[in-house]
């Protein structure tokens, strides 16, 4: 029910109230020697709607359905007011946003069609403000007071020095407009009051957050960066943005511990990771879809960063094996065909990217789509001094295996004109062969298959044959002709042709004259361009359809719901000594992102303020309006005049450039230079292009000789390409004799890429921004080294600095009445009683004593600081969790109540059940009693008559026919008899019958038991039948052992035998004893060898062993020593003979074992091992002193070879004395 609007009735509510006291709040006096206040801090009194815009007088707070009434005419002096209020701020303010009101430019293109902010954006004039008019964005008078405080006091300031440097300084003295600053060398300087900045005290340097510091400008952002960057704390916080400085080293603050700490908010530091659980936690909660977009510079690490993002939402996801696995895999790819090294980055992207990670209801990765932009084709077949190409050509060139190679006819990365020219081919401390094997696998994760793989790898080495092709002029019209070399003939093979048909389509085009078709010799540059044309379309084709094939392994599962988290990675800012086309497109797509950063996180914010009736100071930041005016607008923007000048035949650069000096020189944004240049003052710096290249760049025609090679070759690939081409372009331009006549027609360059970026723009409006802004420190690329002036240069194009002073002023948290009455009024106790959702959300915020200036009320939504919304989503947490205790407990007081009921109804049923078995049981067992003696009876007849019908069966078998004819007289008798008897055995049956019902039992257990004796019995006879088959078959080993063991002996005693025949032999004394001469050559000394003699196999059985003697006349006491030698040598011999005996006797003995005797009993194993035992014992004493002997008769052999030879010597010197 609506509250009448009838003036008669006066209703105060509790929002006309709080109205009231503010105002009487607003005409106190403030105290005046306070400090000055902070710059960057508007002096928002943070209240209800204000007193200098009070409400409509006919304003009224609804009823029940808590629905704002506002008459027509109440609306009509609202908007009166403000637009009053507008005009008034726009007149007065200096240096604010908007502070000009201009018309809307005409026929300019917007991706954001339709939305109301846009008939009201406002741009500001001028170029990027310089670091030594940083202080524009600050308004004069608290700037001035600020400055006067802080000389007042001597604290520290920055100074910006002639150097072009800031530096900290402390204050000394005072000379009217100027100041002497001690800096912290000691040198003392003097500055100019004008170029003064308040510093931040000690305890504020390298804090989290810039909102966090007092006194917010560019020196001192820079200065907490870099302390941070000193502490290897790379990521730091600037309001709603993420900034991330590059280190350019590993840096230990990623992994699975890192995962886990943000994911369970036990860390609140800035990381990439806490941007993407914020994304995460945002998606599930208001099932909106995200996006992270990463800007910065070229080597920043934006590509690094977007890594790191996708690697902690898979981590969430949980399964790193699946879908999550793949996602990382294609950054890999993607790096793969689309990076290169440039002269400001070593893994520059060379294209733009947007992955968007689908996910289920359950918060589960379920599948992916990338986009990409913008492949930069030209690197291809141009590169710069000191620059590579992208990273597959040398991956492959390095990495393939030996049968790739030998395939593809590959060469080394040097022998290759389009890698070579840039003297530039491998990167410090990357390894392009194992790079190349990491893509293998990466390849097999995405499942793409070895033999489309193999497509590929070809499709690059056709690439590189194609730019080793070479011309040679052959008149004087340069017209030229294809040299026929290996170049030619492995990019003919590779693609699929033969080498005549791609000489035709690289040296010639067909011209149409009337109804005739001509073919006409191409000139040197036209042959290069049409060979350079023919292998970027090869590789940018490749390029589409492995996005394709990757976009097919990714593609969402039936679990989507329509919930994504999207990753943009973009190129960074580019300027280089000499920039062409492709840098002027990548800089506009910077420039179009950073007109979606201003729009969401400056302008919209602002605006919204506005709108809702926030007391609100607006912020100053640097709109970039104009410098896509100067790309988009039409008919004669950049895009347009280059759009238009491509179709031209006759156009060439310096008519385009001509053209855009006409009509864009009123812009300020552009500046035309002297010969074939201009500049255009982007909002990261003045950018200077060389115009040549652009319109055969923007062009980007393929000549119809190249389509039908392609078409007509035998390549199934390049088939297909040419195929999708020719669909693409069905309409062809009408043929001429002029050179661009034969170009195959296709979409211009920029336009497209135009469309592209505004399709982008589209789809990121479409989701919730979070924004990371990556600075590069150095342009060394060298840890450790932080440059102010690089990055003040980035944060002041940026806009970070804008969005961190909106950040600390506004209010990041809204929340519309409605929404936020239904989420937290709940919390308020039952004597506030609340009729509307305005009055509602007023009274929540007064029940947990909110501060004033910690909120505000607008007409539609409730704003709050920063901080604000956790402590009653805290407090909402806890009554939740006490309600949902309450709940626990009185469900679990119910759910046993109900389960005792249940328990006592069952027992019940159960014991009636029972009672009803147990009395079904009593009737049967009864039953069962009353017939038990009838059937007993008939059981005993049956029984009986079975034992007579057997008897006699039994008997008539024994008794046969024959012998009943054969019976006497007596056996008749007898028969007569022994029917007596059986009438006499047939009454003891009777008896016995009458007894067998006591005896059944017993037999039947008797049997059992028998049954279960018999089964022992026969698996014991089993046992022991196998046991005996073992005991079998052992002897039979034992026997083959014991007559391999007699051979071995009788080998070894038949060599031993022998070597002491020999022995003996030679010790045998013939009658030459005393006969001298010399040692015979048939008996050289010879060592005997013990253990060869009486090893197995050593020595053949006829074999004999020479011992080493003497043949000179021995004297007494050698005779002597010898005779004792050779009584030894007898004892041997004879010791050796009875041994023998014994040991043939004790083999003899273990193989004549009587076979009858029992297995079980026989002990020959042990026999045999101890007779061994003493065998071997015996053998190795018996070679000791065998071996003593030895060396005795080695002795005398010695002692007689000397003597002779002394005898020898003796008679020569008698002879030559003689």
């Amino acid at each position: 029910m609506m509250l009448s609007a009838s003036p008669s009735i006066i209703v105060r509510s509790s929002l006309e109230e709080m109205l009231d006291s503010l105002r009487r709040k607003d005409e106190e006096e403030k105290p005046k020697d306070l400090p000055p206040a902070l710059p960057a801090r508007p002096t928002s009194r943070g209240r209800l709607p204000p007193a200098r815009r009070s409400l409509p007088n006919n304003f009224k707070v609804g009823g029940n359905d808590g629905v704002l009434e506002c008459l027509a005419s109440g609306k009509e002096e609202m908007k009166k007011e403000e637009t009053k209020r507008k005009e008034n701020d726009w007149g007065v303010k200096r240096n604010a946003f908007a502070s000009k009101k201009m018309k809307k430019e005409q026929n300019v293109e917007s991706p954001y069609v339709g939305s109301p902010e846009e008939s009201k954006i406002d741009l500001k004039k001028g170029a990027a403000t310089p670091p030594s008019a940083s202080l524009a964005t600050i308004r004069e008078s608290e700037l001035d007071d600020n400055v006067g405080y802080f000389l007042k006091k001597k604290l520290r300031v920055w100074c910006w020095l002639p150097s072009g440097q800031w530096e900290l300084g402390m204050i000394q003295s005072t000379v009217g407009e100027d100041a002497l600053i001690s800096l912290s060398n000691g040198n003392v300087v003097k500055v100019s009051r004008a170029e003064l900045l308040p510093a931040n005290p000690n305890i504020l340097e390298a804090v989290d957050d810039l909102v966090q510091l007092s006194y917010l400008n560019e020196p001192s952002a820079v200065h907490n960066l870099q302390c941070r960057y000193s502490k290897d704390m790379i990521y730091s916080k600037a309001g709603p943005v993420l900034i991330a400085v590059n280190p350019f080293k590993d840096v230990q603050i990623y992994g699975d511990d890192f995962v886990n700490a943000y994911w369970q908010k036990t860390s609140d530091r800035p990381h990439v990771y806490a941007i993407a659980d914020t994304a995460y936690n945002e998606m599930m909660r208001d099932e909106a879809n995200q996006s992270i977009i990463i800007s910065g510079e070229s080597g920043a690490g934006k590509t690094e960063t977007a890594k790191l993002a996708m690697q902690y939402l898979a981590a969430l996801s949980g399964n790193r094996l699946g879908i999550e696995q793949g996602i990382l895999k294609t950054n890999f790819i993607l790096e793969a065909f689309g990076n290169a090294k440039t002269s400001r980055n070593d893994n520059s992207s060379r294209f733009g990217k947007l992955i968007e990670i689908q996910f289920s209801a359950l918060g589960k990765i379920c599948g992916a789509k990338i986009q990409t932009f913008l492949l930069e084709k030209s690197r291809v077949v141009q590169l710069a001094k000191g620059e590579r190409s992208y990273n597959i050509f040398y991956q492959l060139c390095a990495g393939a295996p030996m049968n790739l190679r030998e395939r593809l006819n590959l060469r080394m990365a040097s022998e290759y004109k389009y890698l070579n020219q840039s003297d530039c081919l491998t990167l410090d401390g990357v390894s392009d062969a194992q790079q190349f094997r990491m893509l293998t696998e990466a390849l097999d994760v995405v499942q793409i298959c070895k033999e489309e793989q193999e497509h590929a790898f070809t499709m690059l080495a056709a690439v590189l044959w194609l730019g080793n092709i070479a011309f040679q002029v052959t008149d004087k019209d340069n017209k030229v002709e294809v040299l026929a070399d290996e170049a030619l003939a492995n990019a003919a093979q590779l693609i699929g042709c033969s080498n005549e048909e791609l000489i035709l389509s690289l040296s010639t085009c067909k011209i149409q004259v009337g109804k005739d078709t001509m073919a006409k010799r191409l000139t040197l540059q036209q042959a290069i361009a049409a060979r350079d044309s023919l292998a970027k379309f090869i590789y940018a084709s490749l390029f589409d359809w492995l996005l394709e094939q990757l976009n097919k392994s990714l593609e969402v599962g039936k679990h989507y719901n329509g919930r994504s988290i999207s990753i943009l990675d973009f190129y960074g800012f580019e300027s280089f000594q000499k920039n062409s086309f492709e840098q002027l497109c990548i800089n506009y797509a910077n420039e179009r992102l950073l007109q979606h950063f201003n729009r969401h996180l400056l302008k919209l914010e602002q605006e919204d303020y506005e709108l809702d009736g926030i007391d609100w100071t607006k912020v100053d930041f640097e709109d970039n309006q104009e410098c896509l005016n100067l790309f988009e607008k039409k008919p004669f923007g950049l895009i347009s005049l280059l759009d238009e000048e491509s179709n031209l035949p006759k156009a060439s650069d310096l008519t385009f450039l001509n053209k855009l000096k006409q009509h864009s020189s009123s812009n300020t944004r552009f500046k035309g230079e002297r010969g074939s240049a201009f500049s255009i003052n982007h909002y990261a710096g003045e950018v200077q292009y060389e115009i040549t290249g652009f319109l055969e760049k923007n062009r980007d025609s393929l000549h119809s000789e190249s389509i039908q090679l392609l078409s007509s070759c035998s390549n199934k690939f390049l088939q297909l390409l040419a195929s999708k081409m020719l669909n693409e372009s069905k309409k062809s331009a009408t043929a001429s004799c002029q050179m661009g006549s034969f170009d195959f027609p296709r979409q211009r360059v920029c336009a497209h890429f135009k469309d592209q970026l505004f399709k982008l723009m589209q789809q990121l409006e479409r989701t919730s921004p979070h924004f990371i802004h990556c600075i590069k420190p150095n342009s060394k690329k060298v840890p450790g080294m932080f440059e102010m002036n690089t990055v003040s240069q980035q944060l002041r194009c940026s806009g970070v600095l804008e969005a961190v002073r909106i950040s600390r002023a506004g209010y990041p948290t809204r929340m519309k009445h409605q929404e936020f009455a239904e989420r937290y009024a709940f919390l308020l106790p039952k004597s506030i009683v609340a009729q509307d959702p305005l009055s509602a959300s007023i009274a929540v915020l007064q029940q947990f004593n909110v501060q004033p200036e910690m909120y505000q009320i607008g007409y539609t939504k409730v704003y709050l600081r920063t901080g604000q919304i956790d402590k009653l989503e805290c407090r909402r947490k806890q009554v939740l969790q006490g309600i949902l205790g309450l709940q626990k407990h009185f469900r679990g007081y119910q759910a046993r109540r109900h389960f005792h009921e249940h328990k006592k109804e069952v027992t019940i049923s159960q014991s009636h059940v029972c009672g009803e078995n147990t009395r079904k049981n009593n009737i049967m067992i009864r039953w069962c009693t009353a017939s038990a003696p009838e059937t007993l009876e008939e059981r005993q007849a049956v029984i009986f008559l079975q034992s007579v019908i057997r008897g006699f069966l039994v008997r008539r078998h024994l008794n046969g026919a024959c012998n009943l004819k054969k019976l006497d007289p007596e056996t008749l008798k007898s028969n007569q008899k022994s029917g007596r008897k059986v009438s006499e055995v047939k009454g003891l049956h009777r008896e016995l019958v009458n007894m067998l019902p006591s005896s059944v039992p017993e037999l039947q257990q008797r049997v059992v038991r028998l049954e279960e004796t018999l089964e022992q019995k026969e698996e014991e006879n089993t046992a022991l039948r196998e046991q005996l088959l073992q005991f079998e078959t052992r002897w039979s080993e034992y026997e083959s052992k014991m007559k391999s063991m007699e051979e071995l002996w009788q080998k070894q005693m038949a060599s031993l035998q022998m070597s002491l025949a020999a022995a003996r032999k030679s010790l045998g004394v013939d009658g030459s004893i005393g006969q001298t001469g010399r040692i015979d050559a048939a008996t050289s000394p010879r060592y005997y060898d013990s253990e060869d003699a009486t090893s197995m196999g050593s020595r053949t059985p006829g074999a004999s062993t020479p011992l080493k003697l003497s043949n000179s006349v021995r004297d007494i006491g050698v005779g002597r020593d010898t005779n004792g030698t050779l009584c030894a040598v007898s004892n041997l011999m004879k010791e050796f003979e009875q041994q023998r005996q014994t040991f043939d006797d004790d083999a003899r003995a273990l193989v004549q074992i009587k076979a009858g005797q029992s297995a079980s009993n026989m002990n020959s194993d042990d026999e045999l091992r101890k007779l061994r035992i003493r065998f071997e014992s015996w053998k190795k004493e018996y070679k000791i002193r065998l071996r003593d002997t030895k060396a005795k008769l080695h002795k005398l052999g010695n002692l007689e070879s000397e003597k002779s030879r002394r005898k020898w010597w003796g008679g020569k010197v008698n002879a030559r004395a003689s």
